[in-house]
């Protein structure tokens, strides 16, 4: 049999193989959702929640505002304000409940795109743009607010949130830890290992994975054969997937997950479905590898939409309310964009300082290298 014969007789199996690989996902997938993209309230049998009209209208103006905020941010960038910023376009439900089911004494490990979450912790927007304007490494004090600075390196805030949580646990406390990542970072290493820690030291810590479909420029499709929140049964813990877009089913399903880890019942996976409904970050351009008609098929199921649907049909909330918060979201625009503006520009030695805590000498000499560099270009305008 010549190479080009045996060739052809493998082609149909690996063809049958590459068919399988590249099978997609269900376009309706199984997952907890109080809330329809229409705007109409259904029950859950396991979760459910029982919220007054304030408390409604509290969740949307949430929503509102990171919204605005968000989008501020992004035009900011695009001015040369800040050197880059994560938009978290379209994830304000998935944030915003898993947010408010926090109670203040539970400590969060975000990445770098939970803004609704710093809301929710009490974060001042205007905080969290500093490090991506250059002027710190992030502009809050993490004890504050029991929120810890923004994490770029993918996936090692789930080690440093069950280490953590073990630490919790060992006090005896009864408070419970979040940590927040996407799905391009499941398939990091670091989260595994997590998995594993906390599933072993029954770490009272829940792993909120917001997965917006796109890492980056790869699809779920190419992480994963399986719904990520079917991962935590191989580490003996329970998984859970809701609608990412229902803020409702989002707070009922954390608010559940933070309650089993605070009576010591270990770590839960919360899968949030939802989408990215703009870039990856804005040095991204989302064109390139999706079609304009599936994120038309997710604006359809926009999160503050169908909650303004529900509060108008219920009448929970009237046009006064919604002026109102217009009148408040461009307020707290104006405030962003004065507020960055008016930032001052960090010391250029100050990158040196608190790299060691007790100081090293190849920091003092890289140190003393970049003042001589500074200095020669006053001497060259002398």
């Amino acid at each position: 049999m010549t190479v080009e014969s045996t060739a052809a007789a493998r082609k149909p199996r690996a063809s049958k193989r590459a068919s399988a690989a590249k099978k997609p996902q269900s376009s309706e997938p199984q997952l907890v959702q109080l809330l329809t993209p229409e705007g109409e309230r259904v029950q859950h049998p396991e979760y459910d929640i029982d919220l007054s009209a304030e408390e409604l209208r509290g969740l949307y103006r949430d929503m509102v505002l990171t919204r605005r905020f968000d989008a501020e941010a992004t035009a900011l960038q695009r001015q040369g304000e800040l050197g880059l910023w994560a938009s978290l376009l379209g994830q304000e439900a998935a944030q915003i409940g898993s947010g408010r089911a926090l109670r203040d004494d539970d400590y969060v490990f975000p990445t770098y795109r939970e803004h609704g979450v710093a809301w929710c912790r009490g974060v001042d927007p205007t905080n969290l743009l500093g490090m991506f304007r250059g002027v710190n490494h992030g502009g809050w004090d993490p004890t504050t607010n029991n929120f810890h600075l923004y994490t770029i390196v993918i996936g090692s805030q789930t080690l440093h949130a069950t280490g953590y949580a073990m630490g919790v646990a060992m006090d005896g406390a009864d408070s419970a830890v979040i940590a927040y990542f996407g799905d391009g970072a499941s398939s990091q290493g670091d989260v595994a290992e997590s998995f594993t820690f906390s599933a072993v030291y029954n770490a009272p810590v829940v792993f909120f994975c917001q997965n917006n479909q796109w890492a980056i420029s790869e699809p779920t499709e190419r992480q994963t054969r399986v719904p990520l929140y079917q991962r935590a049964q191989g580490f003996g813990f329970p998984g859970v997937r809701v609608d990412g877009n229902d803020v409702l089913a989002c707070l009922a399903v954390t608010r559940s997950a933070l309650e089993r880890a605070r009576r010591g019942e270990g770590p839960t996976l919360v899968e949030a479905f939802t989408y990215r409904m703009g870039a990856h970050t804005t040095s991204d351009d989302p064109t390139k590898y999706r079609h304009d008609d599936e994120r038309a098929a997710w604006e359809a199921k926009d999160p503050i939409l169908r909650l303004r649907t529900y509060l108008e049909a219920e009448g929970h909330a009237d046009a006064a309310f919604f002026t109102a918060l217009d009148e408040e979201s461009d307020a707290l625009a104006k405030r962003v964009r004065e507020a960055v503006r008016a930032m001052p520009d960090p010391d250029d030695m100050a990158m040196f300082d608190n790299v060691y805590a007790d100081g090293h000498a190849l920091v003092d000499e890289e140190r003393a290298q970049f003042a001589a560099y500074q200095a020669s270009f006053a001497e060259e305008g002398n």
